[in-house]
C-alpha cells in the first residue's frame, strides 16, 4: 500500500496534555502543526486528572478559562490528609496570587477534548489525526526530518522541520532516537479504582497515611477515584491474597467506605500504575525535541505531571514558534527549551524523591502507628505556612506564561 505523504512545519507524536497544548499554541502562532494520536479517542481511565492553578492561568491567558470551567469538574481549595489518625491540612490554594485559587479535578479526556476543539475551531494551522500511531523516525544526515505512522488507511509519511516526542513515559520516539534516560527510582506502585459515592459521603478528597498503608480518595461527583499505594513490585502479592482481602484492607483504612468496596468484584476493576521517576540527559536531537513525560516521568506525588507537561509546551511554543514559522529551527533553539525547563523539572523531581524516601517508603514499611512529622504539625499550627506547599504544587518553579507570537 502506498504511503500517504504530508509536510508540515511541526509534527507532534502524542495527543496528551503536552502534545495537545503545544499543537494548539504553535497553530495559534501560525505554525502549520500536525498532532498524531494513536488512539481513536481520549477515553483512558485513571490518567492524571488534576488541573492546577498554573494550567488554569494558561487558560485565562488564552481567554478560554470560563469556557473551560463550564465543563463538569470539581474544585478543591485545600489538600488534606489523615496522618496517624489526625486530619491535617497540607496546602491552601486560596493563598495563591493566581486567577484561580483552587485545584480542578477534571477527566483528562475532557481536558484534551476541550483543547482539541478550541484549537480546531480557532486555528486553521492546527491538524489532529486520531488512530495514527508513530512507528519510526525519518532521518537524513543525522537529523530527524519526519516520522512514519500507521493509520487505518495505510502508512503515513510525515516530513517536518521539527518532530516533537510527547508520547508519554514509554515514548517510542525517544527510544528510536536513542536518547539516554536517567532513572531516579520509586519505592511504590499504585492500584487505581473507583468506588461509588453516596449522597451523604463527605465532599472532600483525602489522603490516609497509616503504618504500612497509604490510601487516597478523590471526589469525582458520583464516584470516588481511589488510589491504594503499595510497595514497588508487590502487585502480584496483593492480588494473590485475593480481592476480598483487598476490600477488607480498604475498609480497615476508611470504615465509611466498607459497603462501597463490594463494587470491586475482580482485579479487572483496578488499574496498576507502575510509578517511575526519570528524565532524559538530553531532551533533543537535531530536528527532534522531547517534552512532558517523554522527557521526564514524574511521581504521582502532588499530581503535578500534567502541569509540568503543559509548562513544557508553553515554553517550547514561546521559544520555537517564530523560528518554526520562518523554517529556521536550530539545535540552539532546542537546547534553550531544555535549559529553561530542566531546572524546574530537576527541583520538582528532587522534592518528589525526598518525599518518596522519607515519607512514602517509611510509611509503607512501618510497623507502628504513624505520627505526623514536624513539618505537618507546623503547617497545622500556622496555617499561613500552607501557602508554600500550595505554591509548590499549584504553580511550581518557573511558571510559563503567554502570550506567545500570534498569527497575523
Amino acid at each position: 500500500m502506498a504511503s500517504e505523504r504530508v509536510a508540515v512545519r511541526c509534527c507532534i507524536a502524542g495527543g496528551g496534555p503536552a502534545g495537545m497544548v503545544l499543537g494548539a499554541l504553535l497553530a495559534r502562532a501560525g505554525v502549520e502543526t500536525l498532532v498524531l494520536e494513536k488512539h481513536g479517542d481520549f477515553l483512558r481511565d485513571f490518567r492524571g486528572d488534576t488541573v492546577h492553578p498554573s494550567t488554569l492561568e494558561v487558560m485565562h491567558e488564552l481567554g478560554v478559562l470560563d469556557e473551560f470551567l463550564a465543563r463538569p469538574h470539581q474544585e478543591f481549595q485545600q489538600i488534606k490528609g489523615y496522618v496517624g489518625g489526625r486530619l491535617l491540612a497540607v496546602a491552601d490554594f486560596t493563598r495563591l496570587r493566581t486567577h484561580c485559587r483552587f485545584l480542578v479535578v477534571m477527566p483528562q479526556w475532557d481536558f484534551l477534548d476541550f483543547v482539541a476543539q478550541h484549537a480546531a475551531r480557532r486555528y486553521p494551522a492546527f491538524h489532529l489525526r486520531m488512530r495514527a500511531e508513530v512507528t519510526g523516525l525519518v532521518e537524513e544526515a543525522g537529523r530527524v526530518v519526519g516520522v512514519t505512522a500507521a493509520t487505518p488507511a495505510g502508512p503515513l509519511d510525515v516530513r517536518a522541520d521539527l518532530g516533537v516526542a510527547a508520547d508519554g513515559r514509554h515514548s517510542l520516539v525517544r527510544a528510536r532516537a536513542g536518547l539516554a534516560v536517567e532513572e531516579l527510582g520509586a519505592p511504590m506502585d499504585v492500584l487505581w479504582f473507583r468506588l461509588p459515592r453516596r449522597s451523604d459521603d463527605p465532599g472532600e478528597g483525602i489522603g490516609y497515611f497509616q503504618s504500612g498503608r497509604i490510601f487516597v480518595r478523590i471526589n469525582r461527583g458520583d464516584y470516588w477515584q481511589c488510589g491504594y499505594v503499595i510497595a514497588k513490585g508487590q502487585a502480584d502479592e496483593v492480588r494473590r491474597r485475593g480481592i476480598v482481602a483487598f476490600r477488607e484492607s480498604i475498609a480497615a483504612i476508611e470504615p465509611r467506605l466498607a459497603d462501597q468496596t463490594s463494587s470491586l468484584r475482580s482485579w479487572d476493576d483496578t488499574s496498576l500504575l507502575s510509578v517511575a521517576v526519570d528524565r532524559l540527559i538530553r531532551w533533543w536531537r537535531p530536528g527532534l525535541l522531547c517534552i512532558g513525560d517523554a522527557a521526564h516521568a514524574m511521581s504521582p506525588i502532588g499530581g503535578v505531571g500534567i502541569n509540568l507537561a503543559v509548562q513544557d509546551a508553553v515554553a517550547a511554543a514561546n521559544e520555537l514558534a517564530v523560528p518554526l514559522r520562518d523554517g529556521a529551527v536550530t539545535a540552539a533553539h532546542l537546547e534553550r527549551v531544555q535549559a529553561r525547563r530542566e531546572w524546574p523539572t530537576r527541583v520538582t523531581q528532587w522534592i518528589q524523591v525526598q518525599i518518596q524516601r522519607r515519607v512514602i517508603a517509611r510509611v509503607l514499611g512501618g510497623t507502628r502507628p504513624s505520627r505526623p512529622p514536624l513539618l505537618l504539625r507546623l503547617l497545622a499550627a500556622f496555617p499561613s505556612l500552607q501557602a508554600l506547599p500550595a505554591r509548590l504544587i499549584g504553580v511550581g518553579f518557573r511558571p510559563e506564561h503567554l502570550p506567545g507570537p500570534r498569527a497575523a
